[in-house]
């Protein structure tokens, strides 16, 4: 028991902050403006370019010229207090609109008062990772898999031809060790510019070396090539960005994290993995983390993020908080099971650990989470016991993560062994990895959907411990091309009038059966749950909707089957 005591007393001393500050007592704000992107707008006009890489183009070019006009009379401001020696390491962003800087305290209020600003707040260093101890462990026989990738039936994908090739995936950690045998040639080309193959934010420099273990771990479960002996990477064709976020004692601060997933998004990163978080953030830093999350979503890319550490904690971090930050945002697809309390969209799939007998990982964080505490979101509403405000149902998957094997940053060709839901997060990435080797138009919203409806289910619905279930790579790779869902023949499904002003009929003429239709939703063009609807004589109700285009589902005993409707 004293033991226990310990550790949950050293936990918490790592969740304390501590001011990002000068000597000379200047500390470190974030400023953020009231100009933030549409990102509902931003996604419609991006739906318009044919491929991910044009998508993805024009939303980095619309956020950065966004924010170089709304930032300009701000950045005029601070840069004359630089001159006058009160404000030094200005540092704007784009995938949310804010500056921050190194300001005088007193400067704080006169700040708030500007016309363009949302709020300002004060940048808080903390520690987030867990101290649990690497445990070194022997190298394999060259013909060794690490058992988790066994597991999610990964070598059986690459027996397929997929081993993630031309995948790009930016590791936001504590660094990685560049030297390692097990990741030479798997390692980003960052040219002239990043010879190091990435980039550090908490320095500000080109040198992205671990100097605590945790990133390269991540990365070795990744895209570890089994050169030591041990095939650990999930997806040993793709290649790794490292963006170290991160002082070698494991101090870091959200912008940073910001930072590095701009420098992601804008330098081609298909995955983002974030195996970090923050637990029971203020409104602000969830205020631009969600914005971050929200942004990256427009751009086309999926951040695979870890649900948290701190399950067995609930009495100091209780729910609807237990999920750390950024895994508390919502994901790019919606389950079937959140639709009755559904809410915005981002970037995240969220990430739980199980052990190797699918049990949840004692130390994994338990959902759901909870946004009406943010105003400029206010949605997933969250009551205890209520079947209606059930909040935001995180994890969306788990992943084994106890006693994973992966690589030793100590060591150019070791190996340990490591528990945590971050071990169970770079495994769902290699996995997203593999399936984007097979399909690389594949959006976050189809990698999403895919992995939690062919992912072991180990509850009666998606549940706030294991999401949709355990990953299966195998299944999810072989569900690509096939979406599940029947497609609407003439003679099976109709609908008219349609365009229509107020009421729709539905016919549906199946030859040799009478189904039963269970449940009749819409979705907005923005892919947005707008409800379910009752039929009456086989006629749905549609005058009280805005006019425009929807998506009518129609789940029947004879399957899922959609229709496109026009309203007038």
């Amino acid at each position: 028991m004293k033991k226990v005591f310990i550790a949950i007393i050293a936990v918490l001393l790592s969740f304390t902050g501590v001011s990002a500050n000068h000597s000379d007592g200047r500390i470190k704000i974030n400023i953020v403006l009231k100009s933030q992107s549409d990102v509902t707008a931003l996604s419609r006009m991006a739906d318009a370019f044919p491929t991910k890489a044009e998508r993805r183009d024009f939303v980095v070019n619309t956020l950065k010229r966004q924010a170089k006009e709304s930032q300009y009379d701000l950045l005029n401001y601070l840069n004359a207090l630089e001159t006058n020696g009160v404000v030094d390491e200005i540092r704007p962003l784009w995938i949310v609109n804010s500056v921050s800087c190194m300001a005088e305290a007193m400067l704080l209020d006169e700040i708030a008062q500007r016309d363009d600003v949302l709020v300002v707040y004060q940048c808080v260093e903390f520690r987030c990772l867990d101290d649990d101890e690497m445990i070194p462990v022997e190298r394999g026989d060259g013909r060794e898999i690490a058992e988790n990738l066994l597991k999610v039936n990964a070598d059986k994908v690459w027996e397929l031809g997929y081993t993630g090739e031309d995948v790009l995936i930016a590791v936001i950690d504590t660094g990685v060790n560049l030297e390692h045998a097990d990741l030479q040639g798997r390692l980003w080309d960052g040219g002239a510019e990043y010879p190091n193959h990435g980039y550090d934010f908490y320095s500000h420099d080109n040198d992205p070396s671990d100097g605590r273990g945790h990133g390269t771990h991540v990365a070795g479960t990744i895209v570890g090539t089994g050169a030591s002996g041990t095939q650990t990477g999930v997806a040993p064709g793709a290649k790794i960005m490292a963006l170290k976020v991160f002082n070698d004692d494991e101090l870091t601060e959200t912008t940073m994290w910001v930072e590095a997933m701009q420098f992601a998004v804008e330098h081609g990163a298909d995955i983002l993995n974030m195996s970090l978080g923050q637990p029971m953030p203020d409104a602000a830093v969830k205020l631009m983390m969600r914005q971050a999350c929200d942004n990256t979503l427009a751009a086309g890319v999926v951040a695979a993020v870890c649900a948290g550490n701190v399950r067995q904690m609930q009495s100091m971090i209780p729910i609807p908080y237990n999920i750390y930050s950024p895994g508390d945002c919502p994901p790019p697809h919606l389950h079937e099971d959140q639709l009755v309390n559904a809410g915005g969209t981002s970037c995240v799939v969220c990430v739980g650990a199980v052990d190797f007998n699918d049990a949840i990982a004692a130390f994994s964080s338990v959902g759901p989470s909870v946004w009406t505490d943010v105003a400029q979101y206010n949605d997933y509403p969250y009551s205890s016991g209520s079947s209606a405000n059930i909040g935001l149902i995180r994890p969306d998957v788990s992943a084994p993560g106890v006693n994973i094997k992966s690589l030793d940053y100590s060591n150019n060709s070791g190996y340990c062994l490591k528990n945590g839901t971050s071990m169970a997060t770079p495994c769902v990435a290699g996995t997203m990895a593999l399936m984007l080797s097979k399909d690389h138009e594949l959006t976050p919203a189809q990698l999403d959907e895919i992995l939690e409806r062919t992912a072991i289910s180990l509850s009666t619905h998606k549940s706030n411990d294991f999401g949709s279930g355990r990953i299966d790579a195998l299944a999810a790779v072989n569900a690509i091309g096939d979406d599940g869902v029947v497609e609407n023949e003439k003679d099976m499904v109709s609908i008219y009038p349609n365009p229509a002003k107020d009421f729709i009929t539905i016919v549906e003429t199946f030859p040799e059966t009478s189904p039963e239709t269970s449940q009749i939703s819409l979705i907005n063009i923005d892919g947005q749950f707008v409800g379910i609807r009752v039929q009456k004589n086989n006629q749905i109700y549609i005058g009280d909707l805005p006019n425009g285009i929807y998506l009518m589902k129609i789940e029947s005993s004879e399957g899922v089957f959609y229709e496109k409707i026009i309203k007038e």
